[in-house]
């Protein structure tokens, strides 16, 4: 007697691939409190601006009769000619002196520092550094103004603007040095023992090796001290007195009366005060994305 015997298959399921399984994708939450709150702040650093280019165009006896957030009906440069001819330009040109021969000399002395600090070999005395560095950053300026304008009297120095470029880069190199530091202590540290195995001195290792690797650092330093300095109120007031060594931040008082302000005058001279931090900052920023994706390029 022969019997036959049949195998039982599971049925199998054709709908399943064969490829790995793919996840359905995770339904999208909408953030309605992190919009808003997006919009919210939008809205706070815009309208200023909206307003304060929108009255720089208005004509002064029209400002207070006229409402602030409406754009004139004939819109006048009125206000920029006047500004332009209240000698606008000794005041751009001072401010650029002041500003260019602050930033680099800081930057130049913050980047060898922070290269000592973090690959030297006396490390007692570079940490003692360090710390009066990490100690300058403790210090506010308001607190040393009094001190500053003494030393600038005994220098002999006052109402020039010298008094205002070397106060400018003490301020400005402890948070350069400290940034600085941190960004070249994050560089291999055998790119540095391949530098010295192929005999190359300690200053060429610093401009061929430290300097385009820390580009991306170096311009942030520049663009953070470029915009402190340009912005500085405090110290032009204080340690200057004749009209033809103000800044541009100073020389927004020359458009203030005794009795009165020209709103629409001394929006203008922010407009033109702010153009060439905005130009900067522009620049800048390309820069600093170029130097970020320099490595990847190669």
């Amino acid at each position: 007697m022969t019997t036959t015997l049949t195998k039982t298959r599971r049925p199998q399921q054709a709908d399943r691939p064969e490829g790995p399984q793919r996840s359905r994708p995770a339904a999208r939450r909408r953030n309605w409190p992190g919009g808003l709150a997006g919009w919210l702040w939008l809205a706070v650093v815009a309208v200023p601006l909206y307003w304060t280019l929108i009255t720089s165009l208005k004509d002064r006896s029209r400002y207070y009769a006229s409402n602030p957030l409406v754009p004139s009906a004939d819109p006048t440069l009125e206000n920029y000619r006047m500004v332009v001819e209240s000698d606008f330009l000794q005041y751009f040109v001072n401010s650029v002196v002041v500003t260019a021969g602050a930033v680099i000399p800081a930057v130049l002395v913050s980047f060898m520092a922070a290269y000592a600090i973090v690959r030297g070999r006396r490390m007692r005395v570079l940490r003692a550094m360090n710390g009066l560095f990490l100690m300058g950053l403790a210090i506010p300026l308001q607190a040393t103004v009094i001190p500053v304008y003494l030393i600038i009297i005994r220098l002999h120095l006052y109402d020039s603007l010298t008094a205002l470029i070397l106060p400018s880069i003490a301020f400005a190199i402890p948070l350069s040095v400290l940034v600085l530091a941190n960004f070249i202590r994050d560089v291999p540290k055998e790119l540095f023992d391949s530098m010295r195995v192929d005999g190359a001195t300690e200053w060429t290792t610093l401009w061929r090796l430290a300097a385009p690797l820390t580009r991306p650092a170096i311009l942030t330093v520049s663009l953070f001290n470029a915009l402190t300095i340009w912005n500085g109120f405090l110290l032009p007031l204080v340690l200057t007195q004749s009209p033809d060594r103000r800044t541009l931040p100073l020389a927004l008082w020359t458009f203030q009366g005794q009795y009165g302000v020209n709103v629409p005058a001394v929006l203008a001279a922010v407009v033109l005060t702010t153009l060439p931090v905005l130009v900067l900052y522009a620049f800048g920023r390309r820069q600093l994305l170029s130097g970020l994706t320099a490595g990847f390029s190669r």
